[in-house]
Protein backbone atom coordinates (compact mmCIF):
# COMPACT_ATOMS: atom_id res chain seq x y z
CA UNK A 1 0.00 0.00 0.00
CA UNK A 2 2.36 2.37 1.05
CA UNK A 3 4.89 1.63 -2.50
CA UNK A 4 1.34 2.55 -4.46
CA UNK A 5 0.78 5.74 -2.88
CA UNK A 6 4.22 7.01 -2.60
CA UNK A 7 4.17 6.55 -6.15
CA UNK A 8 1.09 8.69 -6.66
CA UNK A 9 1.66 11.25 -3.99
CA UNK A 10 5.36 11.97 -5.62
CA UNK A 11 4.00 12.27 -9.27
CA UNK A 12 0.84 14.05 -9.46
CA UNK A 13 -0.35 17.90 -9.47
CA UNK A 14 -3.65 19.03 -10.57
CA UNK A 15 -5.13 15.39 -11.11
CA UNK A 16 -5.62 15.34 -7.28
CA UNK A 17 -8.30 17.79 -7.34
CA UNK A 18 -11.20 18.07 -9.52
CA UNK A 19 -13.25 15.35 -11.67
CA UNK A 20 -9.62 13.56 -12.30
CA UNK A 21 -9.32 13.18 -8.51
CA UNK A 22 -12.55 12.11 -8.58
CA UNK A 23 -11.78 9.30 -10.49
CA UNK A 24 -8.56 8.14 -8.78
CA UNK A 25 -10.43 8.47 -5.70
CA UNK A 26 -13.31 5.86 -6.96
CA UNK A 27 -10.16 3.67 -8.51
CA UNK A 28 -7.99 3.48 -5.15
CA UNK A 29 -11.22 2.37 -3.24
CA UNK A 30 -12.20 -0.43 -5.99
CA UNK A 31 -8.73 -2.57 -5.27
CA UNK A 32 -7.23 -0.89 -1.82
CA UNK A 33 -9.04 -0.65 1.68
CA UNK A 34 -8.58 2.03 3.65
CA UNK A 35 -6.67 4.39 1.47
CA UNK A 36 -8.33 8.35 1.78
CA UNK A 37 -7.01 10.93 -1.05
CA UNK A 38 -6.57 12.81 2.07
CA UNK A 39 -3.57 9.63 2.46
CA UNK A 40 -2.68 10.74 -1.23
CA UNK A 41 -1.67 14.25 -0.68
CA UNK A 42 0.43 13.37 2.77
CA UNK A 43 2.38 11.10 0.89
CA UNK A 44 2.60 14.24 -1.72
CA UNK A 45 3.58 16.62 0.59
CA UNK A 46 6.11 14.21 2.44
CA UNK A 47 7.67 13.16 -0.86
CA UNK A 48 8.21 16.95 -1.86
CA UNK A 49 9.48 17.71 1.36
CA UNK A 50 11.80 15.12 1.26
CA UNK A 51 13.19 14.40 -1.90
CA UNK A 52 16.30 16.36 -2.95
CA UNK A 53 15.35 16.43 -6.34
CA UNK A 54 12.74 18.36 -8.69
CA UNK A 55 9.87 17.23 -8.98
CA UNK A 56 8.47 16.90 -12.53
CA UNK A 57 4.41 16.56 -11.73
CA UNK A 58 3.87 17.25 -15.33
CA UNK A 59 4.79 13.87 -16.34
CA UNK A 60 2.95 12.29 -13.68
CA UNK A 61 -0.30 14.34 -14.43
CA UNK A 62 0.12 13.67 -18.00
CA UNK A 63 -0.09 9.42 -17.20
CA UNK A 64 -2.81 9.73 -15.37
CA UNK A 65 -4.70 11.84 -18.55
CA UNK A 66 -3.78 8.97 -20.61
CA UNK A 67 -5.41 6.63 -17.69
CA UNK A 68 -8.77 8.90 -17.44
CA UNK A 69 -9.35 9.50 -21.35
CA UNK A 70 -7.98 6.25 -22.50
CA UNK A 71 -10.90 4.50 -20.32
CA UNK A 72 -13.52 6.68 -21.87
CA UNK A 73 -12.37 5.86 -25.53
CA UNK A 74 -12.18 2.54 -24.78
CA UNK A 75 -15.51 2.04 -23.42
CA UNK A 76 -17.18 3.92 -26.24
CA UNK A 77 -18.15 1.28 -28.41
CA UNK A 78 -19.86 -0.41 -25.54
CA UNK A 79 -17.58 -3.40 -24.77
CA UNK A 80 -13.73 -3.81 -23.57
CA UNK A 81 -11.47 -5.03 -25.70
CA UNK A 82 -8.63 -7.22 -24.26
CA UNK A 83 -6.67 -5.91 -27.47
CA UNK A 84 -7.00 -2.19 -26.29
CA UNK A 85 -6.28 -3.39 -22.93
CA UNK A 86 -2.87 -4.78 -23.87
CA UNK A 87 -1.99 -1.89 -25.93
CA UNK A 88 -2.35 0.36 -22.63
CA UNK A 89 -0.74 -2.21 -20.93
CA UNK A 90 2.17 -2.17 -24.05
CA UNK A 91 2.38 1.39 -23.82
CA UNK A 92 3.28 1.78 -20.04
CA UNK A 93 5.37 -0.81 -20.40
CA UNK A 94 7.79 0.94 -22.90
CA UNK A 95 7.21 4.55 -21.36
CA UNK A 96 7.50 3.86 -17.24
CA UNK A 97 9.03 0.61 -16.67
CA UNK A 98 7.73 -2.40 -15.25
CA UNK A 99 7.03 -1.21 -11.41
CA UNK A 100 5.88 1.92 -12.62
CA UNK A 101 3.62 0.47 -15.58
CA UNK A 102 2.12 -2.22 -12.81
CA UNK A 103 1.36 0.81 -10.45
CA UNK A 104 -0.78 2.44 -13.52
CA UNK A 105 -2.00 -0.41 -15.15
CA UNK A 106 -3.61 -1.45 -11.45
CA UNK A 107 -5.08 2.09 -11.44
CA UNK A 108 -6.80 2.07 -14.83
CA UNK A 109 -8.41 -1.31 -14.14
CA UNK A 110 -10.22 1.01 -11.19
CA UNK A 111 -10.95 3.77 -13.25
CA UNK A 112 -12.67 1.98 -16.24
CA UNK A 113 -15.22 0.63 -13.91
CA UNK A 114 -16.09 4.57 -13.29
CA UNK A 115 -18.71 6.78 -15.33
CA UNK A 116 -16.58 9.40 -16.39
CA UNK A 117 -17.60 13.12 -17.62
CA UNK A 118 -15.29 13.72 -20.78
CA UNK A 119 -16.11 17.08 -20.81
CA UNK A 120 -15.40 17.48 -17.01
CA UNK A 121 -12.09 15.78 -17.42
CA UNK A 122 -10.74 17.82 -20.84
CA UNK A 123 -12.10 21.14 -18.90
CA UNK A 124 -9.54 20.39 -16.40
CA UNK A 125 -6.50 19.14 -18.57
CA UNK A 126 -7.26 22.02 -20.89
CA UNK A 127 -6.51 24.48 -17.73
CA UNK A 128 -3.37 22.94 -16.82
CA UNK A 129 -2.01 21.17 -19.60
CA UNK A 130 -0.24 23.37 -23.02
CA UNK A 131 -1.48 22.56 -26.48
CA UNK A 132 1.52 20.23 -27.51
CA UNK A 133 0.53 18.21 -24.43
CA UNK A 134 -2.80 18.25 -25.53
CA UNK A 135 -2.03 17.20 -29.18
CA UNK A 136 0.13 14.32 -27.63
CA UNK A 137 -2.54 12.99 -25.82
CA UNK A 138 -4.90 12.74 -28.88
CA UNK A 139 -1.82 10.82 -30.81
CA UNK A 140 -2.37 7.99 -27.79
CA UNK A 141 -5.92 7.85 -27.89
CA UNK A 142 -6.01 6.97 -31.66
CA UNK A 143 -3.04 4.14 -31.30
CA UNK A 144 -5.37 2.34 -28.17
CA UNK A 145 -8.59 2.40 -30.83
CA UNK A 146 -6.70 1.42 -33.59
CA UNK A 147 -4.86 -1.36 -31.17
CA UNK A 148 -7.47 -3.34 -32.15
CA UNK A 149 -6.97 -3.15 -35.88
CA UNK A 150 -10.46 -1.69 -36.35
CA UNK A 151 -11.19 2.11 -35.65
CA UNK A 152 -15.36 2.40 -35.56
CA UNK A 153 -17.36 5.23 -35.61
CA UNK A 154 -17.93 5.43 -32.35
CA UNK A 155 -14.46 5.69 -31.05
CA UNK A 156 -13.30 8.33 -33.90
CA UNK A 157 -16.63 10.49 -32.52
CA UNK A 158 -15.31 10.20 -28.83
CA UNK A 159 -12.06 11.18 -29.69
CA UNK A 160 -12.95 14.18 -31.96
CA UNK A 161 -15.33 14.99 -28.99
CA UNK A 162 -12.25 15.21 -26.55
CA UNK A 163 -10.24 17.40 -28.89
CA UNK A 164 -12.59 19.35 -29.25
CA UNK A 165 -13.37 19.66 -25.32
CA UNK A 166 -9.32 20.17 -24.97
CA UNK A 167 -9.66 22.72 -27.80
CA UNK A 168 -7.75 20.64 -30.45
CA UNK A 169 -8.98 22.25 -34.03
CA UNK A 170 -10.51 20.01 -36.53
CA UNK A 171 -7.37 20.65 -38.83
CA UNK A 172 -5.23 18.98 -36.24
CA UNK A 173 -7.18 16.10 -35.22
CA UNK A 174 -7.45 14.83 -38.71
CA UNK A 175 -3.85 15.27 -39.58
CA UNK A 176 -3.16 12.90 -36.58
CA UNK A 177 -6.13 10.41 -37.43
CA UNK A 178 -4.71 10.30 -40.48
CA UNK A 179 -1.84 8.96 -39.43
CA UNK A 180 -3.25 5.75 -38.48
CA UNK A 181 -4.70 5.31 -41.50
CA UNK A 182 -3.32 3.81 -44.84
CA UNK A 183 -5.18 5.91 -47.61
CA UNK A 184 -4.15 7.74 -51.01
CA UNK A 185 -4.32 11.31 -50.04
CA UNK A 186 -3.04 10.69 -45.88
CA UNK A 187 -0.10 12.28 -46.57
CA UNK A 188 -1.65 15.44 -47.56
CA UNK A 189 -4.31 15.01 -44.84
CA UNK A 190 -1.45 14.77 -42.24
CA UNK A 191 0.23 18.14 -43.18
CA UNK A 192 -3.48 20.07 -42.98
CA UNK A 193 -3.52 20.42 -46.96
CA UNK A 194 -5.49 20.04 -50.20
CA UNK A 195 -3.95 17.54 -52.96
CA UNK A 196 -4.27 20.85 -55.00
CA UNK A 197 -1.39 22.94 -53.07
CA UNK A 198 1.29 24.12 -54.59
CA UNK A 199 4.71 22.95 -53.76
CA UNK A 200 5.52 26.36 -51.79
CA UNK A 201 2.61 25.63 -49.68
CA UNK A 202 3.41 21.93 -49.13
CA UNK A 203 6.83 23.27 -47.73
CA UNK A 204 5.46 25.76 -45.60
CA UNK A 205 2.77 23.47 -44.27
CA UNK A 206 5.52 20.96 -43.37
CA UNK A 207 7.74 23.94 -41.80
CA UNK A 208 4.32 24.40 -39.88
CA UNK A 209 3.49 20.96 -38.79
CA UNK A 210 7.05 20.18 -37.67
CA UNK A 211 7.70 23.03 -35.63
CA UNK A 212 3.95 22.60 -33.87
CA UNK A 213 4.63 19.10 -33.25
CA UNK A 214 8.70 18.74 -32.75
CA UNK A 215 9.54 16.56 -29.86
CA UNK A 216 11.52 19.15 -28.22
CA UNK A 217 7.80 21.06 -27.11
CA UNK A 218 7.11 17.81 -24.68
CA UNK A 219 10.97 18.45 -22.88
CA UNK A 220 9.22 18.88 -19.83
CA UNK A 221 7.02 15.52 -19.68
CA UNK A 222 10.23 13.70 -19.46
CA UNK A 223 12.06 11.14 -21.39
CA UNK A 224 9.45 8.84 -20.76
CA UNK A 225 6.84 10.81 -23.31
CA UNK A 226 9.20 11.59 -26.15
CA UNK A 227 8.85 7.97 -27.81
CA UNK A 228 5.13 8.75 -28.33
CA UNK A 229 6.15 12.82 -29.69
CA UNK A 230 8.86 11.32 -31.87
CA UNK A 231 6.68 9.08 -33.87
CA UNK A 232 4.32 11.58 -34.24
CA UNK A 233 7.05 13.75 -35.84
CA UNK A 234 8.08 11.06 -38.10
CA UNK A 235 5.26 10.58 -39.54
CA UNK A 236 5.01 14.24 -40.59
CA UNK A 237 8.43 13.80 -42.12
CA UNK A 238 7.19 10.19 -44.09
CA UNK A 239 4.14 12.40 -45.42
CA UNK A 240 6.47 15.36 -46.38
CA UNK A 241 9.03 12.90 -48.41
CA UNK A 242 6.46 10.75 -49.91
CA UNK A 243 4.72 13.75 -51.59
CA UNK A 244 8.39 15.27 -52.35
CA UNK A 245 8.79 12.10 -54.02
CA UNK A 246 5.51 11.90 -55.80
CA UNK A 247 6.15 15.82 -57.13
CA UNK A 248 10.22 15.36 -57.67
CA UNK A 249 11.30 18.48 -56.25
Amino acid sequence: MGNFTKWLGAGLGFTLGGPIGAAIGFAIGSFVDGITSDDIITEQREYQQNSSQQINTQSGDFEISLLVLASIVIKSDGKIDQRELNFVRSQFYAMYGEQRANNAFKLFKGVIKKEISARQVCFQIREHMPHASRLQLIHFLFGIAKADEFVIEKEIDEIRKIAGYLYINQHDFESIKAMFYDASENSYKILEIEKTASDEEVKKAYRTLAKKHHPDKLQDLGEEHLKGAQEKFQSIQAAYEKIKKERGF
